[in-house]
């Protein structure tokens, strides 16, 4: 009895598991062609960057969806929070419009993002891998990838600028974000995170830092 019981159990975390990835993908979808939307709309008013201003709001509305996880405005503050993204990226993607290869960059940093991300979430979902064990190695790589930005940017407001230490980091970047995107998924698939809202904003942020640092990598070796 005891083991049947074990098995029901097993199965109904199966499907809700399953549920909150189907969930995910789905509300994931959207929000990227959310985002790429008020992205196109800072590009057609050639809105400015907004540098650290950007992050203090980005803070904001994580700390917003955190805040609001388990109610029906998460799902607003979602598409606030990833609407917000894109319209702070688009100065960037119309940074690199304006060079000599710009559409060729940005497509194929948009296209190189996507097979990756396709590629390595299909990965885990067919090979039922946990990658729960790069944690440690993953954390201790945003907190260092986080303070290089920092520096970089308060290093930019006194005219301070390294090409060289630029290309490193969105290599790092670009590099820390495939193991997130195995680790996030492994996540979702495996349990650790039941929240769709929580998990969407994960996965979209791990794609949005790829690409942002893909294009500029791309860009770099364009000569642009």
């Amino acid at each position: 009895m005891a083991d049947a019981q074990f098995v029901t159990d097993q199965r109904q975390a199966v499907i809700s598991y399953h549920k909150v990835l189907r969930n995910t993908y789905m509300l994931l979808s959207l929000t990227l062609l959310f985002s790429s939307m008020m992205a196109g709309v800072a590009i057609a008013i050639e809105a400015p960057y907004m540098g650290l201003m950007s992050l203090l709001v980005m803070f904001g509305l994580l700390f917003g969806v955190h805040k609001l996880k388990n109610s029906v405005w998460g799902i607003a503050m979602v598409f606030a929070f990833t609407g917000f993204m894109g319209f702070a990226l688009g100065p960037l993607v119309n940074f690199y419009l304006q060079t000599a290869a710009g559409t060729q960059t940005v497509m194929s940093a948009a296209g190189l993002t996507g097979i990756v991300f396709l590629s390595l979430s299909g990965y885990v979902l067919v090979s039922q891998k946990d990658f729960s064990y790069m944690a440690g190695f993953l954390m201790t790589g945003l907190w260092v990838v986080f303070g290089s930005i920092l520096l970089l940017m308060f290093g930019s407001m006194f005219g301070f600028y390294v090409s060289g230490f630029h290309l490193a980091l969105s290599a790092a970047i670009v590099f820390l974000m495939t193991g997130l995107i195995l680790f996030d998924t492994s996540r979702i698939l495996h349990g650790g995170e039941t929240n769709y809202l929580l998990a969407t904003i994960a996965l979209y942020l791990d794609i949005y830092l790829m690409f942002t640092h893909l294009m500029h990598l791309i860009g770099f070796f364009g000569d642009d």
